[in-house]
């Protein structure tokens, strides 16, 4: 008697891909965020804004086509990130046109209105976004463009050198017709692709090659070359550009990502030791950081005289007068900081008119942004790209610590714009960009892996039985 059976070989089952999960919770961003401008407008004038309904339409459109891109393209990548950049933006949409509504504000010559360019600075940030997703098929192909990207890098960096400075720093080109750019949120990307790049194939000798001193690994003098020129460039653009905010983030991405690489403690004790050297030689000759630090020491001793000084005062009587759950959006005084309201102190608006409540609710948002970042470097398959979102994620997370310590008094200020939240078009069409590199990574980190193709011995036995 004889039997004949098929085997085939059995495929991995399908993961989900949580599509309808981020839809979700996109809806979900775009109602709060609707809801906040809402309430704006009843705190303000006492009835619904005649433009809800339209910033509402506007916010959707922009979250249902990058959702669509997503599901399209990206099938597998991580269900939150796209959700929470558009509730930041939303939220940061609807702060924006508050402090627009403000007759102090609108009466000081330094100030304008962001609200609408604003909107439109996201849209352009949506279709940065869906283009990397379109262009960017395997986030590999980056680490064919390692020294490429320096080069761009510093490019971007070197730049702002050659237009005047606005307020103290020179950390914008101007562009006729289109306005102020500030390279330097675009530069965060490109470098995080070089350093990436870069330690993948020094790795070994950083990590291995070192001698022990004190109890810490310290790399050997040819492995220094790099680290100094990193160190010196993050140097050059604090005393060039008096850009303390940008030095900061380039020179600790590149601290974070060499740690990863080589998982030494001693890069971060370097690290660190190089940056307080820096920082406070800088600091002992140019006057624009001098004055940050005097304003960050004793705000109130400025007052009427110092405008920094004063500046950071208000700010800090704003996060006061907040209490644990503020005075309720469009009910608090934070205008009194004038036209760096909505760009360098908008947080402190958040500080008052929600409280500390509101002020742990933005921290935590960002801080699922990064903790996201790191889970899809801790699942990316390849080296390349684990360095890239861990340095994408850090470099989110330096800016976001710098910004909100500069502002609650924790560092001295300096000057950047805090993701998606402040007015600034630059930011926010770079960070969509970030967003969207991330969301490719970690599309191909859940990505199941192809079923093993069916064994041609296999597809027929032939089995015999008595």
């Amino acid at each position: 008697m004889s039997v004949v059976t098929n085997t085939t070989t059995i495929g991995a089952i399908d993961a989900p891909s949580r599509r309808n999960t981020e839809l979700a919770l996109v809806i979900f961003a775009v109602a709060i965020s609707v809801f906040a401008y809402a309430n704006v407008g009843l705190a303000l004038n006492g009835e619904l804004p005649s433009g809800m309904l339209g910033y509402g339409a506007g916010l959707a459109l922009l979250g249902g086509v990058a959702h669509l891109v997503v599901r399209r393209f990206a099938k597998y990548a991580d269900p939150l990130l796209l959700p929470l950049a558009t509730l930041l933006n939303g939220l940061g949409l609807a702060l924006i046109w508050r402090l627009d509504q403000s007759e102090r504000l609108l009466a000081h010559p330094s100030f304008a209105p962001a609200a609408s360019k604003q909107l439109i600075f996201s849209a352009m940030g949506v279709a940065l976004f869906v283009g990397v997703l379109l262009l960017l098929k395997d986030h590999r192909i980056l680490q064919r463009y390692t020294y490429i990207s320096m080069v761009v890098a510093l490019v971007l960096l070197i730049l702002p050198m050659f237009f005047p400075a606005q307020f103290g720093a020179k950390i914008w080109i101007t562009i006729p017709g289109i306005g102020s750019i500030q390279p330097g949120e675009f530069a965060k990307i490109v470098i995080a692709v070089f350093f990436s790049g870069y330690l993948m194939v020094k790795r070994d000798a950083l990590a291995l090659a070192s001698r022990r001193f004190m109890g810490m690994y310290l790399p050997r003098g040819r492995d220094l070359g790099p680290i100094l020129a990193i160190w010196a460039m993050s140097i050059l653009i604090l005393v060039f550009e008096t850009d303390l905010g940008t030095s900061l983030l380039f020179f600790g991405m590149f601290v974070v990502m060499l740690y990863v690489a080589t998982e030494r403690t001693s890069w971060i004790v370097f690290g660190l030791v190089m940056s307080a050297v820096g920082a406070v030689g800088v600091a002992s000759f140019e006057p624009h950081v001098q004055d940050r630090v005097t304003a960050w020491l004793d705000p109130f001793a400025g007052w009427g005289t110092h405008p920094a000084s004063e500046q950071m005062a208000q700010v800090l009587m704003s996060f006061g007068s907040g209490g644990t759950l503020g005075t309720g959006l469009g009910q608090g005084h934070s205008d009194l900081i004038l036209f760096a309201a909505n760009t360098d102190f908008i947080l402190a608006t958040v500080g008052e008119e929600l409280g500390l409540a509101g002020v742990m609710a933005f921290l935590l948002l960002y801080g699922l942004i990064v903790e996201r970042g790191v889970r899809t470097a801790l699942a990316a398959r390849d080296p390349f790209g684990k360095l890239l979102a861990i340095g994408l994620s850090g470099a989110f997370a330096i800016q976001v610590f710098v910004v909100a310590g500069g502002v609650m008094g924790l560092i001295p200020l300096t000057g950047m714009t805090m993701p998606f939240l402040a007015a600034g078009g630059s930011s926010v069409i770079a960070n969509w960009a970030l967003i969207g590199i991330l969301i490719r990574i970690s599309d191909t980190a859940r990505r199941p892996a192809p079923a093993p193709a069916p064994s041609t011995d296999a597809e027929m036995t032939q089995v015999v039985r008595p």
